[in-house]
């Protein structure tokens, strides 16, 4: 299964795409950061986002893609712009037919080091030792957007096939 993961900002938007199978170490094949310049108005920042977006997932043909979900923040304006960014990931997946799922920061983070407490230090440490990296990615936002990724290849792809499990038995059909 290859994963997209988007780690959502609207001036640094994280991207990672890997490999892999539930239960095993995936394989990195890239990750990227977009930048949209604050200067500049909402809209344009946006579109060059989803035109980005868009071409990533044109690029890399995940088999789906998974989104940081957006989370209450003291911040107004901040969670704003990354709720906005997040619109544009999950609309970048959805438009290519791809299936989109959304992770909590402490899901993804329970995932990748077993804590849901995990500091962003934890987090980038355990990143580059799953994909067996030389060095870490950064800056962070890339390493986020690679734990999505591989949060749901070992989850996701889990929940997917109990889901198609749920739909054959529901349709009478379980093999």
């Amino acid at each position: 299964m290859r994963v997209l993961g988007v780690d959502p900002g609207l001036t640094r938007c994280g991207v990672g795409v890997v490999e892999g199978v539930p239960g095993r170490p995936c394989t990195l094949v890239a990750y990227y950061v977009v930048y949209t310049d604050p200067g500049d108005e909402l809209p344009l920042r946006l579109l060059h986002l989803d035109r980005s977006l868009t071409d990533l997932v044109a690029e890399h043909r995940p088999d789906a893609v998974a989104v940081e979900r957006v989370f209450s923040q003291h911040n107004v304006r901040t969670v704003m712009g990354t709720a906005q960014a997040s619109g544009i990931a999950v609309l970048a997946g959805a438009r290519a037919g791809l299936p989109v799922q959304t992770y909590t920061p402490s899901e993804v983070k329970a995932a990748i080091t077993g804590s849901g407490q995990a500091d962003k230090a934890q987090m980038t440490t355990m990143v580059t030792r799953l994909l067996r990296l030389p060095e870490p990615p950064k800056p962070a936002d890339a390493a986020d957007a690679l734990a999505l990724a591989i949060c749901h290849v070992w989850r996701g792809g889990t929940r997917s096939k109990l889901a198609e499990a749920a739909d054959r038995a529901r349709r009478g059909g379980a093999r």
